[in-house]
């Protein structure tokens, strides 16, 4: 079973967490099911940024990415080369370490 590891964000997880997922879940589905709340203003439909996240460690591990969710990265603030949409990620068998970025970008919320 793999793990993953969410690596400490001051406000959302400050101490952060490793938590067992099973192959085929997203990393959006690990964070939620674990009560991290990671932003994800479009329901998961790879239609905003918000839920973007990098992957530290175990990136081949992932399932390979769209070029809609390509597209909806290059929104995204800090973004990276090993950046990826949480709601889009699937887990494989290797463990992996997520860093949520401090910002978001998300035009539908004031604060």
């Amino acid at each position: 079973m793999p793990k993953v590891l969410f690596l400490p964000h001051k406000i959302i997880l400050p101490q952060g967490g490793e938590f067992n997922a099973n192959k085929g879940e997203t990393i959006l589905e690990i964070a939620l099911k674990n009560n991290i709340k990671l932003e994800h203003a479009c329901e998961q439909s790879c239609a905003c940024s918000t839920c973007h996240c990098i992957i530290r460690k175990g990136f081949l591990s992932l399932s390979g990415w769209s070029e809609k969710e390509d597209d909806i990265l290059d929104k995204a603030w800090g973004l990276e080369p090993e950046s990826r949409l949480s709601c889009q990620a699937i887990i494989g068998n290797d463990d992996i370490e997520v860093e949520i970025p401090l910002y978001t970008v998300n035009y539908a919320r004031d604060s």
